[in-house]
């Protein structure tokens, strides 16, 4: 025994289809996912079992002479025929060449007391029929629910199915309706045997061969196969041998009736989840859609804001420090320009944020989350683009608390007092001391009787007395210019501070975004993509 031969693209496609199933739940219709399911197992167990034998379903109503034509082409009496069938009717099947058969007729279930070999069939010329398993079900229309249920299961699982229609019932709508309007795309694995022929006159007979053609046509089979025949006078028993031989002998039907379902299953998946757009859309997040993200998430956190703030806050605690301590001094007689500039607010509000009270705007938050998925989303059929969204805010909830708790870790300490400007202050008071000393020391000397002389004479020349001057002004000018120069270098190193800070929770609220949103997306993009990607490899 061998498994079937596969053409190529068959396996493919049956992978293609897993993909969908593994997919497809909370996706795709439940019935349609069940059907996806049953026939990825229905296919999986025929191609594991014999390649050498083709099964053939005879399946008809009551009434049509299906048992007659099944003993008329084995040759046999071995299914009971009449109007009623026995209460524990069962399929029957005949074999032609029982080698490596057992396996299949256990999988179609078939009761070993209905089966039945045709031995001796090499000997009457049926070559060609052999590895032919002939199956009489039971009628598709028994008010037996029993026997109803078995006709159907096995007219699904039968490489070929010969549908036996009489005369008075061949357009019966039970049929037509269950079965008939579902074979669009199985011509080559589907036959028509108009039988009981004998009751008819050949005009009869032609006009209902056309009759049956159009209704089929009309019904979506397009190149439909209706051979005439009658069990009674053997008319046309030999020409629906020869087709179901022709199968047969081809060994190829079983691939068939696999690849038609496949197609009448991608045809109503493609109905339900059209390809068309869904080609388009992305399958990862792009770079611009995660700085949009990552900016709009800034923006709901007040980065821009809490840096600017920053930046002022440090520029002006910055003049107690750095500052020439005689305007500093002069300044405490102004308006405090904290207060006219509101950055005393601003500094408790960024002191804030290491305390919890300041935090991201859920709102805000909420719409840069809905933007990134809309834009994703377009395009997308209404099952994707809802399930896309809900990624997206799978953990929106969390990411407003998430943000502040990690900006919280890179929060501007204000208090902190860079040493360069302890050095400085200590350099500028050096100078005001040695100016109050130098002025107080000349003060003494012009102002004190008698101590003029003494005063200029460790100078060693009273003419040098204008260099005292000149050395006083300079120390002035000296405490001034480094003071201008530390401001200039305050200012610059607070830009520095700001874009240090900004980048540095600009990076953070990236990672965090990318954590909570973006991958949760990504992974339903790679879904998406991935499910369309396998609707391609269906189609073939």
């Amino acid at each position: 025994m061998t498994a079937v031969t596969t053409r190529p693209g068959l396996a493919p496609r049956l992978t293609a289809l897993t993909k969908i199933v593994e997919l497809g739940p909370g996706r795709l219709d439940q019935k349609l996912l069940s059907e996806a399911s049953t026939l990825l197992t229905r296919a999986g167990d025929r191609l594991k079992l014999s390649s050498e034998h083709t099964v053939v379903a005879l399946a008809g109503g009551t009434g049509s002479g299906k048992s007659s034509l099944f003993n008329a082409i084995s040759g046999l009496e071995l299914s009971p025929t009449g109007v009623r069938r026995p209460t524990t009717a069962r399929t029957h099947a005949c074999v032609w060449g029982l080698e490596g058969a057992a396996p299949l007729l256990d999988w179609l279930q078939i009761q070993w007391r209905h089966r039945f070999a045709r031995a001796s069939a090499l000997d009457k010329g049926e070559s060609q029929l052999h590895g032919l398993i002939l199956l009489d079900l039971p009628d598709h229309d028994s008010i037996r629910a029993l026997t109803d249920t078995e006709a159907d299961r096995l007219i699904g699982l039968a490489d070929l199915v010969v549908w036996v229609l009489d005369p008075q019932k061949y357009a019966d709508a039970s049929t037509h309706r269950r079965y008939v309007a579902e074979l669009a795309g199985h011509e080559a694995v589907t036959v028509f045997a108009l039988n009981q022929a004998d009751r008819l006159s050949p005009e009869e007979l032609a006009e209902l061969v056309i009759d049956l053609n159009d209704l089929l046509r009309r019904e979506g089979v397009e190149h439909p196969s209706v051979v005439p025949t009658s069990a009674v006078s053997g008319r046309g028993v030999d020409s629906l041998k020869s087709v179901i031989s022709s199968a047969v002998s081809r060994r190829r039907a079983a691939i068939h009736k696999i690849e038609a379902d496949l197609r009448r299953l991608e045809q109503r998946l493609s109905q339900t989840m059209p390809v068309g757009q869904a080609l388009s859309a992305p399958a990862t997040v792009d770079e611009a859609r995660r700085l949009g993200l990552t900016d709009a998430l800034c923006d709901a956190v007040g980065v821009p804001a809490v840096g600017e703030a920053m930046e002022n806050v440090y520029a002006e605690r910055s003049s107690r420090w750095v500052g020439w301590p005689y305007p500093r001094w002069l300044a405490k007689f102004r308006p405090d320009p904290l207060k006219s500039l509101r950055l005393d607010d601003v500094s408790d509000e960024i002191r804030g944020i290491t305390t919890g009270s300041v935090s991201a705007q859920a709102a805000e938050v909420s719409n840069a989350v809905q933007a990134l998925a809309d834009g994703l989303t377009a395009g997308m059929h209404p099952v994707w683009r809802t399930a896309v969204h809900r990624a997206a805010r799978s953990r929106s909830s969390q990411l407003p608390k998430a943000l502040t708790e990690d900006l919280t870790e890179v929060a501007p300490e204000l208090d902190r007092v860079p040493g360069w400007w302890r050095l400085l202050k200590i350099w500028q008071y050096f100078l005001v001391g040695a100016f109050v000393g130098g002025v107080a020391w000349l003060a003494v000397g012009l102002t004190v009787p008698g101590q003029l002389p003494a005063a200029l004479q460790l100078l060693g020349d009273s003419a040098a007395l204008p260099w005292v001057g000149l050395m006083m002004a300079s120390v002035l000018g000296l405490g001034a210019l480094s003071g201008i120069a530390s401001r200039n270098f305050v200012v610059l190193g607070a830009s520095r501070e700001r874009e240090r800070l900004e980048r540095e929770m600009r990076r953070r609220v990236a990672a965090v975004s990318e954590n909570m949103v973006v991958e949760p997306v990504e992974r339903e993009l790679g879904r998406h993509h991935a499910f369309y990607s396998a609707m391609r490899g269906l189609s073939g």
